[in-house]
């Protein structure tokens, strides 16, 4: 009795918190990115489409040369954006150039 008890207040005690802490990382794109660019000096560096069986959603990576930031944007069909990931000391890889001339 015990258990199922524990068990039963440890599931309605999760479910009940779980809401808030999801929603404080997602808001309407445009208030996101409005964050992003005033608070942060954030910029729009890379994004994708990522294609997912039950829907589409676009992946984007705002970084910030100025600070240091990024932050990892997943925006779904419905307009909602959510805070993936963030972090500092962004940076940025140069590509590997060849060298010019002929093959040998």
């Amino acid at each position: 009795m015990f258990k199922r008890l524990l068990a039963l207040s440890l599931t309605f005690g999760m479910a009940a918190l779980a809401p808030p802490a999801f929603a404080s990382n997602c808001a309407q794109r445009a208030t996101v990115i409005e964050r992003l660019e005033t608070k942060y000096s954030e910029k729009l560096t890379v994004g994708g489409l990522q294609n997912n069986r039950a829907a589409q959603s676009v992946m984007e990576i705002w970084a910030s040369d100025e600070t240091g930031t990024f932050t990892v944007l997943l925006t779904n069909p419905n307009g909602i954006s959510c805070i993936v990931a963030a972090g500092t000391d962004f940076f940025k890889a140069a590509p590997k150039e060849e060298p010019k001339g002929t093959a040998s």
